[in-house]
């Protein structure tokens, strides 16, 4: 056993300023892994965006391109030139439908930084247990 005043043993002081800088750890550790996590979800929705928004060009780009098809389809009522810009307004359509599925998928993927929420709940339940150490007043020292 050691001596009580030997140097092997922490002061109360050196035992709270390294409490305080551990818990300063964690919480800078949380604040990390919940940015880490907001900005793959970040990401995700960008990507869902850009899909969507091309999807809507496609879209747009296809009203024209019908709108052709019908004019030289009800004149020719026949295979013809309308015929192929029918196929090409399909052939959009059905890019832009493909590219609102990869949308969707992508929007489904954004959830809450669950990791983040359990540590910090867990942070939480440690720090509830911890109870102060009573304060000595200032009548109690000068006595």
């Amino acid at each position: 056993m050691s001596d009580p005043g030997s140097s092997a043993e922490r002061s109360l002081g050196q035992l709270v300023a390294s409490a305080t800088a551990e818990m300063s750890a964690l919480v800078h550790d949380e604040i990390a892994l919940a940015k880490a996590e907001l900005r793959q979800d970040v990401k995700r929705g960008a990507v869902g965006g850009a899909a969507i928004s091309v999807a809507g060009v496609f879209a747009l780009f296809s009203l024209p391109v019908f709108s052709f098809a019908a004019a030289y389809g009800i004149h020719n009522w026949g295979l013809g030139l309308a015929w192929c810009f029918l196929i090409v307004g399909g052939a959009f359509l059905l890019l832009a439908g493909i590219l609102a599925l990869l949308a969707v998928t992508k929007f489904k993927k954004v959830k809450p930084p669950e990791k983040s929420i359990a540590s910090a709940k867990q942070t939480a339940a440690v720090l509830q247990s911890v109870k102060p150490h009573p304060r000595v007043s200032r009548d109690q020292i000068s006595a």
